[in-house]
């Protein structure tokens, strides 16, 4: 009867997770859709390309979307269950709710793994490959991107401003270039004249600059102007001072562990990377912890149906990831070990599933306030 009621469980489960997947992934692609669209409709860019560039951001997208989607699947699940006393059923049978978590911990080390591939091995493949495939469709569609009395900003870190610009001839006049690749030493480069054409390699645009001046900024105040006839500028390639450099969010975990044992790191980079390294284990196993949440908080919805259910998982997964946010933030600036920060939230968040878990396996309500406690609140303190 177990072995039947295991499987019941998770194929209530399973389907309500792979509608949440693409559900939740979509909204987050609705916002990345919009600037795509306007490569396919503005820019010419081939609808191959947008679609690989689609590709590349799901794995990024999964990270966050599987846990998400787990949650929502558990407690539409067992609300479902327990409306239809289907649970007061099971616990008749003599099956306590304890013997009922082995399916969903099984659904949940399933959406662990899944999470976790796509963190491990999805994020660092599709970021950099985003980032290479961008280049690309801004080497081959550079005259559109540009335009006069406009701020262009593609290539991250350099700003481009022109009082003129000749698509046919690809002629610029009136050049301000700000660009901040190097935070240690930005400069702004003014030229009365240039020509944009397409950089060797991967390159992504080459500027050939006339008559015009440098004005770099230092450490510690310092200040140097150097004036030029002709200067090239290229942009928008990989390397440290011709284009994209590779941050954290493109490395392996491989590279992230080399890097932050580079005793040249610098401090803010290394914190930034071991926040990073940490990350791609935590948010996955935000899937387990969820199960210890989601069941009991499933049970008790009963009376509320499916729109309690996604009401509870929205607030649980915000104030999830708003911890989490801010405990990164933290151990960015080194105020809490990575370490620890990282995985606050996920040990936070077991030990309320624990004690939730608990009442309801002793068959006692769990003191979840309702809309209407909420806003009495509100209206308590506003007063």
């Amino acid at each position: 009867m177990k072995r039947i009621l295991g499987f019941y469980i998770i194929r209530e489960i399973a389907s309500l997770f792979m509608l949440g997947i693409i559900v939740f992934t979509l909204i987050l692609l609705m916002g990345r859709l919009i600037k795509l669209t306007e490569l396919v409709v503005s820019r010419g860019v081939p609808f191959a390309d947008v679609a690989r560039m689609i590709i590349y951001l799901m794995p990024s997208f999964l990270v966050f979307t599987i846990p998400m989607a787990f949650l929502l699947a558990v407690l539409l699940a067992f609300g479902r269950l327990s409306a239809d006393n289907e649970i007061t059923i099971i616990k008749a049978s003599g099956v306590s709710l304890v013997q009922i978590m082995p399916p969903v911990l099984f659904c949940a080390l399933f959406a662990a793994l899944l999470a976790l591939s796509a963190s491990l091995v999805g994020v660092p493949w599709g970021n950099s490959s985003f980032k290479e495939l961008s280049i690309k469709v801004l080497k081959q569609n550079a005259a559109a991107t540009i335009r006069e009395k406009v701020f262009w900003d593609e290539i991250p870190g350099v700003i481009l401003y022109t009082d003129q610009y000749d698509d046919q001839k690809q002629i610029l006049k009136g050049i301000v270039i700000h660009d901040g690749r190097n935070q240690e030493r930005p400069m702004t480069i003014f030229a009365r004249q240039g020509a944009v054409t397409g950089g060797a390699g991967r390159q992504a645009l080459r500027l050939s600059l006339v008559d015009g001046s440098i004005h770099a900024a230092g450490k510690e105040g310092e200040y140097r102007l150097v004036d030029f006839g002709e200067y090239i500028m290229s942009v928008g390639g990989e390397g440290t001072a011709a284009g994209i450099t590779r941050n954290e969010l493109d490395m392996d975990v491989a590279e992230l562990r080399r890097q932050i044992g580079d005793p040249s790191t610098a401090q803010r980079t290394r914190l930034k990377m071991m926040s990073e390294l940490h990350s791609r284990f935590a948010f996955p196993f935000a899937s387990l912890v969820f199960a210890f949440i989601a069941v009991p908080l499933g049970i008790q919805n009963r009376r509320s149906g499916k729109s309690a259910g996604f009401s509870v998982s929205i607030g649980i997964l915000l104030a999830y990831y708003l911890m989490l946010s801010l405990v990164r933030t933290l151990a960015e600036k080194g105020s809490i070990p990575p370490v620890i920060a990282l995985w606050l939230p996920n040990m936070v968040f077991m030990g309320i599933g624990w004690y939730l878990l608990r009442l309801a396996s002793l068959e006692r309500s769990i003191p979840f306030p309702s809309l209407t406690d909420i806003v009495g609140f509100l209206k308590g303190k506003a007063r």
